[in-house]
């Protein structure tokens, strides 16, 4: 009997040290993505087992997940390996796999491993969402210059999204990035 009441003591104990650990902001690197970058907070967490669906923007057909966020490559990935590692990740969640190519999808699926996670990849890039797309159809991250390459959303075929004026998207907007070789 004697010594018993130490567990629950020595779980709380435990507890409190694992609350603190993970509830305490890292510090800044001191990067230009500290102060001009947008939060990764619980935006950050990626789509697990989404299904892929078209959604119009700028008169394009845009891939997007089920929430209808936006989706999108990055030009340093090839169709088996992501460039995007580290803090990058922050910014730009890759899309977990496997997923579900809904009404419309005709592209190839397949998955690849990315730090130890599947991540889908369509027409042979690695998919991302943006944390600065806070609603359902925001390209925000469309034509933006970050973490050493551009990024662009995914469309039908592939090919490139024209910059959108309308939804604050540019190379140079508010959300960090650059036309000199990214942020972060």
């Amino acid at each position: 009997m004697r010594g018993k009441w130490w567990a629950p003591a020595g779980f709380a104990a435990a507890a409190l040290v694992l609350a603190a650990c993970g509830s305490s902001p890292s510090s800044s690197s001191g990067s230009p993505a500290a102060n001009s970058a947008p939060s990764a907070a619980s935006t950050a967490s990626p789509a697990s087992g989404t299904t892929l669906k078209f959604t119009m923007i700028n008169g394009k057909k845009v891939l997007t997940n089920s929430q209808g966020m936006v989706l999108y490559w990055f030009a340093p990935d090839s169709s088996t390996k992501s460039a995007c590692t580290g803090s990058c990740l922050q910014y730009w969640p890759l899309v977990r796999g496997p997923a579900t190519a809904g009404a419309g999808i005709h592209g190839a699926l397949a998955v690849i491993t990315t730090n130890g996670v599947k991540q889908v990849v369509y027409r042979g890039h690695p998919l991302y969402t943006y944390v600065a797309d806070t609603s359902p159809g925001m390209d925000k991250g469309n034509g933006l210059n970050a973490s050493g390459g551009l990024w662009w959303a995914m469309t039908a075929n592939g090919a490139k999204l024209a910059m959108s004026s309308s939804s604050g998207s540019s190379s140079t907007g508010s959300t960090g990035g650059s036309t000199g070789g990214g942020g972060y």
